[in-house]
């Protein structure tokens, strides 16, 4: 493995760990003003923060703030990031310009697709939404997945020609073109 490789490696990784301690946190925190924290998991989907009250109890309007809070937090975040796109792609330290990179797409992708695609995959924050919010589980889901695919239109069309990405898979291509 060449050595930038291994350093993009790494750049991702510490995106990923900024991200789980962003995410989590945020679930930890609330949890903890509820006194709902029971301790803290790494399971083979990701990481996860357990709670106090098992699922089938968890009904209430503090459900739907410590589920959903965490996402929001991370999208908000990843959008402010967007905001930034230019002034990071122009960082010099190495480092710091592919962790910005990496952090972006991770923040803006991560939390629409845990809550659009992921519950068909391993559930997720749905759950607490669902109970403390009382909405419609393919509401929320279909929901996340237009910002989802919104994001990836941010992603393609601004923030990887803006770091020299440069592909021809359809995936990282934009979809739509202004006129």
């Amino acid at each position: 493995m060449s050595k930038g490789t291994l350093k993009r490696i790494g750049m991702l990784a510490a995106a990923v760990a900024l991200f789980a301690a962003v995410h989590e946190g945020m679930h930890a925190v609330l949890a903890l003003l509820w006194n709902e924290y029971g301790s803290f998991a790494v399971r083979p989907h990701g990481f996860e923060v357990i709670y106090q009250s098992p699922v089938a109890e968890r009904a209430g309007l503090k459900w739907g703030f410590i589920s959903g809070a965490a996402n929001a937090m991370t999208i908000l975040l990843g959008y402010l990031l967007y905001s930034y796109r230019a002034k990071l792609a122009s960082l010099r330290p190495p480092f710091l310009k592919g962790l910005g990179f990496y952090t972006a797409i991770i923040f803006l992708l991560a939390d629409p697709f845990n809550l659009s695609i992921g519950p068909f995959l391993y559930g997720g924050d749905i759950g607490g939404l669902i109970a403390g919010f009382g909405l419609n589980r393919y509401f929320i889901q279909g929901f996340f997945l237009l910002i989802l695919l919104f994001n990836r239109e941010l992603i393609a069309g601004q923030i990887l020609p803006l770091f020299g990405v440069r592909t021809k898979h359809p995936l990282f291509r934009p979809w739509f073109k202004p006129d």
